[in-house]
């Protein structure tokens, strides 16, 4: 298994990590049960940001630009439904 492998699964499991205390936050009956889970998605959520930062680096997590156009298109297809 190579480097990029690895921090593909890494930030795999980060992400489904945030998916579980997300879910823990917003379901949580006390507030220090939804503390414990809010520390534990905020601490994953900076893991995954470093763990995607450092593949941008590499080159092995690229993205693309998207033109002002397809953005203002989007915004136009889901105005009507955010009233």
């Amino acid at each position: 298994m190579d480097d990029k492998c690895i921090m593909e699964n890494l930030l795999t499991t980060a992400k489904s990590g945030c998916d579980l205390y997300l879910h823990g936050t917003v379901e949580s009956a006390t507030p220090d049960v939804r503390t414990a889970f809010q520390r534990a998605l905020n601490e994953t959520l900076a893991l995954g940001d470093e763990i995607y930062t450092a593949m941008s680096d590499k080159g092995w997590y690229p993205t693309e630009q998207v033109s002002q156009d397809k953005i203002n298109g989007v915004k136009q297809k889901y105005a009507g439904g955010m009233n």
